[in-house]
């Protein structure tokens, strides 16, 4: 199921693109993002670490000068530092495991990078439509059994 569920967050990231013109925080973004719908601490977690992500680049911005591949290289950077961090502290905050990791390390500076591209509330609510209709289309795909 996860590479259907995958391949069928790719296509419906494109074709929303290709609509819309809006990036739901990048193509691969809401694939993943379905793919752990089951587990919303992970989406909260991974949506806090980019946004902790896209901070740290306008932080960085103000004495640096960061644009073209140089920004999508350091917010990708970052959303891998920051979950790494993360990673690494919460386990220590809470003594259960509640599921709040990422989801990898790169997605985060994935959706970091469109939403220093687009508009916050648009990116996340473009990347939220696309995972819950990958995510029901790849159910419906799964049940079916194709």
């Amino acid at each position: 199921m996860t590479y259907e569920t995958i391949f069928l967050g790719l296509l419906l990231a494109t074709l929303y693109v290709e609509i819309f013109d809006i990036y739901p925080g990048g193509i691969i973004v809401p694939a993943y993002m379905a793919l752990y719908l089951h587990q919303p601490g992970r989406i909260a977690a991974t949506v806090v670490v980019a946004y902790l992500s896209l901070f740290s680049y306008k932080l960085l911005s103000r004495y640096v000068i960061l644009f073209g591949r140089r920004r999508f290289v350091l917010v990708i950077l970052m959303g891998a530092l920051w979950a790494h961090i993360w990673f690494l502290i919460w386990p220590e905050i809470l003594p259960q495991p509640i599921g709040l990791r990422t989801i990898g390390l790169v997605i985060p500076g994935l959706l970091a990078n469109n939403m220093e591209k687009q508009k916050h509330i648009l990116t996340i609510a473009s990347m939220i439509t696309v995972a819950v209709a990958t995510y029901f289309l790849a159910r419906v795909v799964g049940w079916i059994g194709l």
